[in-house]
């Protein structure tokens, strides 16, 4: 099964951390993505929609170091739902999205280009080669009856 969120989108305000009892580092942002439509009388219409996103440990520490508010970013993590009753006594759902990682997207000035940070920043890249077991002819090979 698979619990997958990917969103691009700009902060709405700078993380708020917070330390737990135990040690532990939280970090709280609301994220905001935007979509474009034509409405019925072809009026371009934006809907915003807003995400909480949490990160924890690390991931928190350098949320408080890197984001603040008004940077473009891109988010990857899994939603969360969890519920709790407030002090008023009723019973509060949330949904939340729990970063595993996060990347910051540059503009250039004077363009609305987004690109990601410079290759120096990247994570390792994976390993390319092709496997020991398969005969070098026919790798790459043409006329596969690959579906796709």
């Amino acid at each position: 099964m698979i619990n997958k969120v990917t969103l691009i989108g700009n902060l709405g305000a700078d993380p708020e951390v917070r330390h737990l009892d135990s040690g532990v580092m939280v970090a709280r942002f609301p994220l905001a993505t935007n979509e474009t439509h034509k409405d019925k009388d072809g009026n371009f219409q934006q809907l915003t929609e807003w995400h909480n996103v949490v990160a924890w440990r690390e991931l928190a520490e350098r949320a408080e170091k890197i984001l603040k508010k008004g940077m473009l970013v891109y988010v990857e993590g899994k939603i969360s739902y969890r519920k709790y009753t407030g002090q008023d006594g009723q019973e509060r759902y949330v949904t939340d999205i729990v970063a595993y990682t996060f990347r910051t997207l540059e503009r250039r000035e004077g363009s609305t280009e987004t690109r990601f940070p410079p290759a120096e920043n990247a994570p390792p890249a994976r390993n390319t080669e092709m496997p020991a077991n398969v005969p070098a002819d026919t790798a790459g090979a043409e006329g596969d009856d690959l579906p796709f």
